[in-house]
């Protein structure tokens, strides 16, 4: 799957992040998206904080040894938000 893919319930205010990244938003609760790579596997979550042109991007990922999610970081736009899940694997 080339781009990232838009699915049904995605809302006006899901995130747009360049098809570069080869990703899959998919909604996980109101400001917070799965970020799903072509293969399916969860890489991480996005979520939205603050409102208008002030939002920050945080993302996150799962933990596994300690069960619990870690911010990777806070970013001025989804762009760099997903690159920073894409470039910690």
């Amino acid at each position: 799957m080339n781009g990232t893919t838009w699915l049904s319930g995605a809302n006006a205010d899901s995130p747009r992040v360049s098809p570069v990244h080869r990703v899959r938003l998919a909604p996980a609760a109101a400001r917070l998206w799965r970020v799903v790579a072509p293969d399916g596997r969860v890489i991480g979550h996005l979520q939205a904080l603050g409102d208008g042109p002030s939002v920050r991007w945080v993302a996150k990922r799962f933990h596994v040894a300690s069960r619990a999610f870690r911010e990777l970081g806070e970013f001025w736009s989804a762009d760099d938000a997903v690159q920073s899940l894409l470039f910690a694997r």
